[in-house]
């Protein structure tokens, strides 16, 4: 029996709770009883979600042993940080489990313990950058759907959650079985590309009209070469004061945000038309089709054929 432990405290989300069905689903294929998902917070009782819901949980103690600790996380992660409590024990007793993850911003917890320094991890989208000013010292990945190192997991948004207990079974029973398990859940067994489903124009958020134009006119003319100089020239900035603006209301340089912008603009081609990868290379902007590859799994962290997979 392999005893599943998700950690909540109050105000949790509560899809974290879904990743529990995962591991329901696992026994249920495998007709026997791996799994034993159990619900544990603090000091017990009842905890109260951020909807009001209220989840029965057992209380943590020193010897609370489980195989796999998950870590629910909250919606305004910055001002609600994790107690003393939670964090004492995740640096302790949660040590001797054979995994531990974060759901969603549950690497907040993770990282609040210790336990993310140095280490690969990944977290909601739009908290991403708060973590990393919490914790410089996390190799943040803030575009995939969940990273493993070591045994220690991490999960972007919340129905990534499910995502990453998947990938669990599938480390623990295999391919057939998680895949059974993806099947009666209708999701997929391994979901294509990052979190960046939202627009990249979104994630950039420019502020400015002079920063917007600059966007626009890079994601119109992705094909050409686009240097700072020529991005200044069309929205009548000097190159140096363009590239302040970029950092200023992006956090990224001209470069980095074309990239992104490149990478949407790839990705929508290869999902939604028939062009071959050279043609996409060509259309998107990168030098040929081997550079869009490494920049798709410096990105996404999946070949760009891999979103043709099945079709």
């Amino acid at each position: 029996m392999h005893k599943i432990g998700l950690i909540i405290a109050d105000h949790f989300q509560m899809l974290a709770i879904s990743t529990l069905t995962v591991f329901e689903f696992a026994n249920m294929a495998t007709g026997k009883a791996f799994y034993q998902p159990v619900v544990y917070s603090e000091f017990g009782g009842t905890v109260r979600s951020s909807s009001g819901i209220g989840v029965d949980s057992l209380p943590l103690s020193d010897d609370t042993q489980v195989d796999s600790w998950l870590v629910a996380g909250v919606l305004t992660p910055v001002e609600e940080p994790a107690s003393a409590g939670i964090v004492h024990f995740l640096q302790t007793t949660a040590l001797q489990a054979r995994r531990i993850a974060g759901v969603c911003t549950g690497a907040f917890v993770l990282a609040q313990a210790g336990l993310l320094d140095k280490k690969r991890a990944t977290t909601h989208w739009a908290h991403a950058r708060s973590l990393l000013q919490l914790h410089p010292d996390i190799q943040l990945e803030d575009d995939r759907i969940f990273i493993i190192d070591d045994r220690i997991w991490t999960s972007a948004g919340m129905t990534a959650g499910l995502d990453m207990a998947l990938g669990m079974v599938e480390k623990d029973l295999g391919a057939e079985i998680a895949r059974a398990v993806a099947h009666n859940l209708v999701m997929n067994q391994r979901r294509s590309g990052g979190q960046t489903q939202h627009s990249e124009m979104l994630a950039l958020a420019p502020r400015s009209d002079r920063l917007q134009s600059a966007l626009e006119y890079a994601r119109s003319n992705l094909s050409k070469a686009l240097t700072v100089e020529l991005l200044a020239d069309a929205v009548h900035l000097s190159a140096r004061q363009l590239s302040r603006l970029f950092r200023q209301e992006t956090g990224k340089s001209p470069a980095k945000a074309i990239e992104g912008l490149r990478l949407e603009a790839a990705r929508l081609m290869i999902e939604q038309s028939r062009l071959s990868l050279d043609a996409i290379a060509r259309e998107s902007g990168f030098r040929d089709r081997r550079h869009m590859r490494e920049v798709f799994i410096r990105g996404y962290g999946i070949p760009p054929q891999s979103l043709r997979t099945g079709r």
